[in-house]
């Protein structure tokens, strides 16, 4: 496994071409581990959901992802403060990004 590819400004991964918002990096270490571990259990908690047909739990379960991910500052209000455009979700290659990931020859 390679290490996850960020953009210069370290708000975004990259995953197959497409940006993904990342997690706030003013979060303490310790919060930050809260933060997934309490996402992980969530994950699980949906795929529980889904397998044993429970449409209350998987409502549930998918709240708390949702919940999880915005205190980890990869949904909801973006974390930087500069007034900077939030891209989450965009392709790179057609974002303030494409220069810098064409650059990268992966496309």
């Amino acid at each position: 496994m390679t290490d996850p590819l960020y953009t210069p400004d370290r708000r975004y991964l990259v995953v197959r071409g497409r940006l993904w918002r990342a997690a706030n990096p003013h979060l303490s270490e310790d919060v930050r581990q809260r933060l997934v571990r309490q996402l992980m259990e969530a994950r699980r908690g949906v795929r529980a959901a889904l397998r044993d047909g429970d449409a209350d739990r998987l409502g549930q379960a998918r709240a708390a992802v949702q919940a999880a991910k915005v205190a980890l500052g990869e949904r909801g209000p973006a974390w930087w403060t500069d007034g900077a455009r939030d891209y989450n979700r965009h392709l790179a290659r057609s974002s303030p990004y494409a220069d810098w990931y064409r650059g990268l020859g992966l496309s």
